[in-house]
């Protein structure tokens, strides 16, 4: 009997293990493809160049870092990962010049209650864009990004979940998937501080930083702003 319950929770530990590293590429995709359609709908006054340029070259990275996903056991192509930092840098970047442009916007100019809608809007696309980008920034830089984590050798974790102080769901090899590395960066972001996920290394540590600084002055100052122009 013992000896079937050990058997038993074997397999489950399996199973879990075994879960947490079918890990799809396409959930980031789909975030990074939902932050550009964001882009888009930014008022003019936000962006340096036509609100279409920036998003039409995020476009083009995104589809052919999508026709070059790994199938299976099949290995990455040379350069693809360093193409996706790219690409994700690029959408963050033009994400906190948005910040930048409202921010200057707002301290600068005297807005009419019809233009505080829409400055509320932008905001709030602001922050979402935010949480996407840093949930696919900390999915794609922990353990050395989604193809090294599926290897029992991959670098040592970045962040420390829950799910590895806990012996029956497999500690230290146990590995997160896309959702876990989103719910980490909304929690961040909302929270301006780590709720249940602590930052082990320097670069998840500046992540978060950098990530709570957006989320503070996105909400702390422009929504704050935008809503007394209501007033």
């Amino acid at each position: 009997m013992k000896r079937g319950v050990g058997r038993g929770a074997a397999d489950a530990e399996s199973a879990v293990r075994g879960f947490a590293r079918a890990d799809p590429y396409w959930p980031a995709q789909l975030a990074v493809l939902a932050t550009i359609g964001l882009d888009l709908d930014l008022p003019n006054t936000l962006t340096l160049l036509p609100v279409w340029v920036l998003p039409a070259l995020e476009s083009l990275l995104l589809a052919g870092l999508v026709v070059t996903t790994p199938r299976g056991k099949e290995l990455p192509r040379p350069g693809r990962r360093s193409a996706a930092l790219v690409l994700i840098g690029l959408v963050s970047a033009a994400n906190v010049l948005s910040l930048v442009l409202l921010v200057h916007y707002l301290l600068d100019h005297t807005a009419s209650p019809a233009e505080g809608h829409r400055l509320i809007l932008a905001g709030v696309e602001i922050w979402v864009t935010n949480v996407l980008l840093f949930g696919v920034w900390y999915w794609e830089l922990d353990r050395g990004g989604p193809q090294a984590r599926k290897h029992p050798d991959c670098p040592t974790p970045d962040f420390l979940f829950p799910q590895m102080t806990e012996e029956r769901l497999g500690r230290w090899d146990w590995r997160g998937g896309f959702v876990d590395y989103l719910y980490v960066s909304f929690t961040n972001a909302a929270a301006f501080s780590p709720t249940d996920t602590m930052p082990l290394s320097v670069m998840a540590k500046m992540l978060m930083l950098v990530q709570s600084l957006i989320s503070l002055v996105t909400i702390g100052l422009v929504v704050a702003r935008a809503v007394n122009i209501l007033q």
